[in-house]
Order: C-alpha cells, then structure tokens, then sequence
C-alpha cells in the first residue's frame, strides 16, 4: 500500500480509567499522535501502559486469562476501592462521528464478568450521544449496519458465557461492521515489550510481517522485508549505520536445519558476528526501526523506556523519527530520560504523579 493510499488511522483522543492499581480515577484529555509520559518512579507510568496491553490482550486472548494473570481482583483493583475496573476510549476513525467504548470489569466468586460494556456516538455535530450496543453479563443488544441511528431496531444476542467481551465477539460478524472496525483496531494494537535477550534469537525460518512484542521474530519480519520491501530495508539499514557507524551490514541467513541466523557486520572485520554476540543498544535500535518502518503500521504502538541499552545522543532523533512514524499509527511512550524529553513538544508530555492518598493524578505540560 502506498503512503496516498493509506487512511488516515483511527486515532485514542481520550482515555479514562478508574479502579486499575493505582489509577483510582485518571482522564487523558486531548491525547495527541504522540503522546509520552513522565514521571517519577512509582508514579504508576507502567500501569497506564499496562491498561492498553491489557485490553489488547483480552480481546486476543479473552479475558479471563489476563484478569488471572495479572493476579485477579486482589492485585488489579485499586486497594481500599470499591467498584469494577473501569477502561473507557473515545476514538475516532475517518469519515466517522467520535466513538466512546466503555468497558467495566468486576468479579464474581473468583471470575471476572463483564458487568457493563457499551459503545456510543451522536449522530451529526447537534445529535444527542445514544447506545448502538449495550451489554451487561453476557446479555445485551445492539443496532447492525454501516452507521446506526437511533432509530434503528436493537437485536438481542445473547453472549455464552458473562465473561466474554461483546465488541470481541460481535466484531467477528459483517453485520456489526463498526463493532468490527473498533475490533480491528484494537487488535491491531503494538504494545511493546521488547527483550534484547530475545531480539538475537534463531527463530525457523518463517517471513513474518510484523515484529511481536517481546521482538524474537526480529529475524523473521527482517526476511520478510528482503523478500517484500528491499528498499524498506536498505532505508532501515542506511538509518541504523548512521546511528551505529560501526555497524556496516546485517545479515539474515536461512540454515539447513531451518533456523534463521541474524548476524551483524561492524567494519573494518571480514566476518559477521551473530546478532545475539552483538551490542544490546545496536539491536534494539535495529528493532525499533523495523517496528517504526512497518510497511503496515500498527494503529497503536506503546512503547516503554526507550532509552534502555540506548546511548543518550541516539534518543532525540528516535524521539523524531517516533513522531514521523505518528502520522501513520499513534504512540505512547513512557520514559525517564531527558533526552528524549528535550526532543518532545510540551502539548505531547503529560507529567503523572501520586497525589496525598497515593493515587495517581496527570498534567499536561502545555498547561
């Protein structure tokens, strides 16, 4: 797909949580292309990063499996509160009214249920905000088609099990196709954890289209845009030797046993050395340009503490090239570091920290 013919891509404009570890009760107003938090530690900067991979992760996985992992409601809930988790978006896609997905999550006898869940837009710029879909444990109703109104007919579809996500299941369906399209979106969400340990890897030989999250198909998505994109490529290589100028080749070669060997060039040597023997900072800045060059964005990319393993002179121009790779997937970043601060603009910063009762509050730095 060429850069005319892409979207423009749906795009967070507000986030609420409330009842999430230490998020009590937070709003992020006005969320820009790019938008980086600072903090200090314990400020919870994780876990509103957290509140993405875990709506990411439950539509993928379901959500009883991640409400488990993340230690049920004795871990995940705001200690001293009372209520579900509460993870509420308005997000907007082109050619589309605002969209408000709210999502409430509570336990019963040990199992999370889906004790409320709705998706809302007005209909004009005047129209009053309604419903197209409304759940609540499992059973619910919502208005099919291209753009409901109001006045449409609501039809029951009854969930199988309490627990189940209704944009997750609907969204598979032709006839809900803005459910599907909220669906899509955030399914479609980045959100890395990438572990340099795992970049070096020697994955089988498989090309892959996007990098994970934890980034040990590196090798793959590399092999995929030799074999796809070369000129995406070269740019990625071209960029990496210009901020690693030792660097001078990488290398992805398919073994007779069906790995994938990634090796790295450094001049003036004749013979590349294998990735995983290779500098932490120079393979993941080499992740993070493959992630920023996707011939295929994701739609939301949230990415934590860029600066680990990096030189501080590298993060102001990966501060910029975050910001180019905005116009085509949004960012979220959390970071400590100056550097990368200094290459921001006020309106991109928001500034967390723990209030009087040790809940978490926000600011914008543009005031």
């Amino acid at each position: 797909m060429s850069e005319k013919e892409r979207k423009t891509p749906a795009r967070i404009e507000y986030l609420r949580v409330e009842n999430y570890r230490a998020l009590q009760d937070v709003e992020f107003k006005n969320l820009t292309p790019m938008t980086v938090l600072l903090g200090p530690n314990g400020s919870a900067k994780s876990t509103v990063f957290d509140v993405f991979a875990f709506l990411s992760e439950c539509f993928e996985s379901g959500l009883r499996r991640d409400w488990d992992r993340r230690g049920r409601a004795k871990e995940l809930k705001t200690r001293g509160c009372e209520g579900p988790v509460v993870i509420e978006i308005v997000y907007k896609e082109s050619g589309f009214p605002k969209i408000t997905y709210h999502l409430a999550v509570d336990e019963r006898m040990g199992s999370p249920v889906v004790v409320e869940e709705w998706l809302q837009w007005r209909q004009g710029t005047q129209g009053k905000p309604f419903r197209f879909m409304e759940y609540r444990e499992g059973k619910g109703r919502a208005i099919s088609g291209e753009k409901p109104v109001e006045q449409d007919k609501r039809v029951e579809i009854p969930l199988k099990s309490p627990d189940l996500i209704a944009v997750n299941a609907l969204g598979q369906f032709a006839d809900h196709p803005r459910v599907a399209s909220l669906r899509d979106f955030i399914t479609g969400w980045h959100v890395s954890y990438l572990k340099v340990d795992d970049t070096g890897g020697q994955p089988e030989a498989d090309p892959q289209e996007r990098l994970s999250c934890t980034g040990d198909n590196l090798a793959n998505v590399i092999q995929y845009l030799a074999e796809q994109y070369p000129s995406r490529l070269e740019h990625i290589f071209e960029v990496l030797r210009n901020r690693v100028p030792h660097v001078e080749k990488v290398l992805v070669e398919a073994m007779p046993d069906g790995r994938l060997l990634l090796q790295i060039k450094d001049a003036p040597f004749d013979h590349p050395e294998l990735a995983r023997f290779a500098s932490d900072g120079t393979l993941k800045m080499l992740a993070y340009l493959v992630l920023l060059n996707d011939p295929g964005p994701p739609s939301f990319i949230g990415i934590e503490e860029p600066e680990n393993f990096l030189h501080p002179r590298l993060l102001p121009e990966l501060a910029e090239e975050c910001r180019a790779a905005s116009a085509h997937g949004q960012f979220f970043v959390t970071t400590h570091s100056p550097f990368f601060v200094n290459a921001l603009r006020p309106e991109e910063v928001r500034i967390l920290y723990r209030d009087e009762g040790a809940y978490t509050q926000t600011v914008r730095a543009a005031g």
